[in-house]
């Protein structure tokens, strides 16, 4: 699902400045129309084939796919960047949340960092900012994995506008411990985000984070919230990408589903479409020595 969440792993800071506070909520950095500078971490590697570049989905962060990164660079000896997007993690606010302007953040990015060709790999929300940086830029582009999402229209806006109007409306005293407040927060979540979820509510509480003795949503709420229709949405695109992709999903998962075949065989008509047995939209959690195998076995030699 587009913005289903990255992953329930722990989550991590990362690089750069301190979380925004989200709108009301004290001083945002806020940028407008151009790119953001994205927070990142780089795990040097020592082989010669490009780098590998992680793109997380909605209300993750870059810390979702560390224990990923981690392995590919032990195993293949690639180097690695896991980044966060903007309105999430340590990467700055923005009033815009479109993939054109998520992928220029990208591209900004790899030129302040010297990257001239990258393999992307996206999940979820990520995956339709990598698929629309591989249509606009195919020359910075080696190879593509989108991650159980393909480049269609989903339909769920729903739910996610009820869960963003239960994070909005979670109310927690100034200056209670982290694990009160965190459990609080989980009280005032529940009866929106069922019991039956409690993986998922965990996974947003990995976005509330202490600010000078108040507890804030380190995720721009008001942003996502006016752009979900664009995150639901995929770009219009006439041209394909010509270089090799991987749409790798979960077999128990929706996202990618046979009537997204002839899109995806349009726009990407090198893509090769594989499914990890017993996962669903959390690949990488759910079946994480198989996703990583998958990974490695689609690397260009090194």
């Amino acid at each position: 699902h587009p913005t289903a969440p990255g992953c329930w792993d722990c989550p991590s800071r990362g690089t750069g400045a301190p979380p925004s506070p989200t709108a009301g909520q004290g001083p945002a950095r806020r940028h407008g129309k151009g790119a953001v500078p994205l927070a990142h971490e780089v795990l040097e590697g020592s082989g010669a084939r490009p780098p590998l570049v992680i793109l997380h989905g909605l209300f993750g962060s870059h810390g979702n796919f560390q224990t990923v990164a981690k392995a590919v660079a032990r195993r293949s000896g690639s180097k690695v960047l896991t980044l966060d997007a903007r309105n999430h993690g340590s990467s700055p606010h923005s009033p815009l949340m479109t993939y054109e302007v998520m992928s220029l953040d990208v591209q900004h990015l790899l030129a302040r960092l010297g990257i001239t060709k990258c393999i992307l790999l996206g999940h979820s929300m990520g995956g339709k900012t990598a698929m629309t940086l591989a249509l606009q830029r195919p020359d910075l582009v080696e190879r593509l994995i989108s991650v159980d999402i393909s480049p269609s229209s989903t339909t769920a806006v729903s739910e996610f506008s009820a869960y963003i109007s239960a994070m909005k409306s979670v109310n927690i005293p100034d200056g209670l411990p982290r694990s009160a407040a965190r459990r609080l927060a989980d009280d005032q979540l529940r009866p929106v985000v069922q019991v039956g979820d409690s993986s998922l509510r965990q996974f947003l509480l990995t976005n509330l984070v202490e600010m000078e003795g108040r507890y804030i949503w380190r995720v721009n709420l008001e942003a996502i919230s006016h752009h979900l229709s664009d995150i639901m949405s995929f770009p219009v695109f006439h041209k394909p990408y010509p270089g090799p992709a991987l749409f790798l999903g979960g077999s128990n998962s929706p996202y990618i589903s046979p009537k997204d075949y002839p899109e995806i065989q349009r726009l990407f008509p090198k893509a090769d479409i594989q499914f990890i047995e017993g996962a669903g939209h959390i690949v990488h959690q759910d079946k994480f020595e198989e996703f990583i195998t998958a990974i490695l076995n689609f690397l260009p030699p090194p």
